[in-house]
């Protein structure tokens, strides 16, 4: 327990009404979640404005409430703190009460479209092979150590977000890497943590939908940088031409990795085949088990990271090349028949051109390319018809399906998905609305030596539909249909 003052060390506020001397239990954003004793944060969102579930949360045993507009009735006994933003104090709020814990372990965070969830992966994966205590904040899940615990964001909320780092410094980490998601970065998520570094690996066209255009979404990126402490480290993509654009106004050191550019650590792919990548990495030539120039950025990004954080570049080398992708990223299941079927989690048209174009590399003569795609509903529209004319130009075969239509009709999903397909294109377009039964006509139709690529839910074992998730595993279904 702590005392309220002590929770809002750093925070502009007003005490409208109670004790600061009282002591709060936890602190709690879902007022249905609420225990006796507990702060209950009224966020006001894009959706809902949680100040409504005030007299909920106090009727709950809420005892402290932190509030951007002052109720028009204060409740007897209940402690009112008034500060501009609820979402954006929140993080310090709970970094305060979970005693700080950024400053006892080394966080380095990475955004960007792509390549987040495989470079954290690496780098949980590579400083636990270094022999340190390591967590790791993936979309896929989060870790302490080889502790697996369920996530359902790609950045948590701020207050499990503080307790996660909490309970890695009560393991003894000595790191944690985690990805920072666009949308948890304008929200304040990730306020409160005392960053050790920052990566940037790319930009395509993704979450426009929430951030409403290309420039504010790297603005929302940009932030992150932003926000850097001198003491920090700056590692950008200088391939991409936004890598230069994180470093305007960054206080921390500066670093650039590039396969293409003059950069501080720089990669050349040598081979690329369906079992790894030869690489040459800052003069030293490595074999690694990940797939496609995609992942060439990733390991070499991991690499970058690790010689910023002080380590031994040949002994990171050899560690990075035992390492094996993180699930749903071009995973792979070969048939008896010699039919290869990869999944991959590429949901947006740049990591699914990507993908597409690292299998066109690697195959040879004959082999033909079979893509089942869908686009999620209730997100960014507009790349829908251009998933479609990615999937179309590039592959043999197209099957458009479902992905996790959510409340949106996924009919109507795929309706725009199909106006990026050209008629040439239609022709070898199949639409099928259930997803493992597209899967299952793509395996059907493929012959030896075909390729069948089934993209867009990657790790997920679920398909989100009007608000219920069912069972659904892609590499589940696409075993299931090989096996056949």
């Amino acid at each position: 327990m702590k005392k309220i003052s002590e929770l809002l060390k750093g925070i502009e506020y007003d005490l409208v009404q109670g004790d600061l001397n009282q002591e709060v239990t936890g602190i709690e954003l879902d007022s249905r979640k609420l225990q006796d004793g507990n702060l209950f944060v009224a966020i006001k969102g894009n959706v809902m404005n949680a100040h409504q579930f005030i007299p909920k949360a106090i009727d709950l045993g809420a005892k402290t409430v932190l509030i951007e507009d002052i109720p028009e009735e204060l409740q007897e006994g209940i402690n009112y703190i008034k500060v501009n933003s609820t979402a954006q104090s929140v993080g310090l709020l709970a970094s305060n009460y979970y005693d700080n814990p950024s400053e006892k372990i080394k966080v380095v965070a990475i955004t960007g479209t792509n390549g987040k969830t495989t470079v954290v992966t690496l780098l949980q994966n590579l400083f636990m092979k270094l022999g340190y205590n390591t967590g790791a904040l993936t979309t896929i899940e989060n870790k302490i150590n080889e502790e697996v615990i369920p996530t359902k964001l790609t950045t948590p909320d701020p207050v499990t977000l503080q307790y996660l780092l909490h309970e890695m410094v009560k393991k003894n980490c000595s790191y944690c890497f985690m990805e920072a998601s666009s949308h948890a970065i304008v929200q304040g998520r990730l306020n409160g943590i005392d960053l050790t570094g920052a990566i940037f690996s790319n930009i395509s066209h993704d979450h426009l939908d929430y951030h409403g255009t290309m420039k504010e979404y790297i603005n929302a990126k940009k932030r992150l940088f932003d926000t850097l402490p001198k003491s920090a480290f700056a590692l950008v993509n200088i391939d991409d031409k936004r890598g230069n654009v994180m470093l305007q106004n960054c206080k921390g050191k500066h670093y650039t990795y590039a396969l293409h550019t003059m950069a501080n650590y720089k990669g050349k792919l040598i081979d690329n085949t369906f079992e790894g990548i030869q690489m040459e990495v800052n003069g030293q030539e490595a074999w690694f088990q990940l797939i496609g120039s995609f992942n060439a950025y990733n390991v070499l990004s991991a690499f970058a990271t690790a010689s910023c954080l002080g380590e031994d570049e040949m002994t990171t080398l050899q560690a990075l090349s035992e390492l094996r992708p993180a699930r749903g990223r071009f995973e792979q299941i070969v048939s008896k028949n010699n039919i290869r079927g990869i999944i991959d989690y590429a949901h947006t048209p740049d990591a699914l051109e990507n993908v597409l174009e690292t299998i066109r590399d690697i195959r040879e003569e004959g082999e033909r390319i079979i893509t089942v795609v869908g686009c999620g509903g209730d997100r960014d529209a507009a790349k829908r018809p251009v998933m479609a004319k990615t999937a179309a130009m590039l592959s043999d075969l197209v099957f458009l399906t479902s992905d996790n239509p959510r409340t949106e009709d996924p009919e109507e999903i795929l309706e725009q998905m199909e106006e990026g397909i050209s008629p040439t294109q239609a022709k070898r377009t199949s639409v099928i609305v259930d997803r493992k039964e597209a899967i299952a006509k793509a395996v059907e139709m493929a012959e030896p030596r075909d390729i069948i690529l089934v993209a867009g839910k990657g790790h997920e074992t679920y398909q989100e539909v009007n608000g219920v998730r069912h069972h659904f595993d892609d590499k589940e279904e696409l075993f299931l249909a090989l096996k056949k």
